[in-house]
């Protein structure tokens, strides 16, 4: 079976501002007041927690910075459990786009770096949880992205080979995740780097979810 992977955060589904929330938290927590701006620090956002705590800190000028971003880390963690689809929306048309794709006939599934739990609820929380036949998360495996195993645990689970697939992703790390497994990769314009995105140099890139469908043909066509 041909299998279309898909990243989640900046890729299907915009989590920057909630992603940003639960930093703050942390910082407000500490009399620090808000340090992140969800727009201006988007990019930072799907770095992970601990990217965002660190620009925080860095900003505000903090000597034992190292040691308060490790204390704060889970209390990051907790916020954004507890508060995980307040302003995260899917990516206009991304459920259509992905549903036409199953119609069709092809596998899906979610390779993130967005620990397997956190990830779930939100699919669960946006609805779209059926949509994809597997998801492997940062902490399914001992490894994550740009690791190949995660990946070919997400095929693999699917119902899909890996030589029948691609990646669609919206960082370096999908970048790279694609070249380790040997599969084409396609970026989305969309995500928080925009088209600056296309330095990577890509197979494609995908500028909005209503081009997914021929997009997915040019590189995975179905056999007959």
């Amino acid at each position: 079976m041909q299998t279309v992977v898909f990243d989640l955060d900046g890729t299907l589904v915009d989590t920057a501002a909630d992603l940003v929330a639960a930093a703050n938290a942390c910082f407000r927590a500490r009399d620090m007041g808000n340090l992140l701006d969800p727009a201006a620090d988007a990019r930072t956002a799907f770095h992970g927690g601990r990217a965002m705590l660190a620009l925080g800190h860095a900003r505000a000028g903090t000597a034992d910075a190292a040691q308060l971003i490790e204390e704060d880390y889970l209390r990051l963690l907790g916020h954004y459990a507890d508060h995980i689809c307040v302003h995260s929306r899917l990516y206009p048309g991304a459920a259509g786009a992905v549903a036409a794709l199953r119609t069709a006939g092809y596998r899906t599934a979610i390779c993130t770096n967005k620990p397997e739990g956190l990830a779930r609820n939100l699919l669960d929380k946006l609805g779209v949880t059926g949509l994809f036949d597997a998801l492997i998360g940062a902490d399914t495996l001992p490894t994550r992205k740009p690791d190949p195993a995660p990946y070919h645990a997400a095929v693999e689970r699917a119902g899909g080979a890996v030589a029948r697939s691609l990646l669609i992703g919206d960082t370096k790390t999908d970048r790279e995740t694609a070249l380790a497994v040997g599969v084409p990769c396609v970026l989305v314009s969309f995500g928080p780097e925009g088209r600056d995105i296309a330095r990577l140099d890509p197979e494609a890139m995908l500028d909005s979810y209503a081009d997914l469908s021929a997009l997915i043909a040019r590189f995975l066509p179905l056999h007959v």
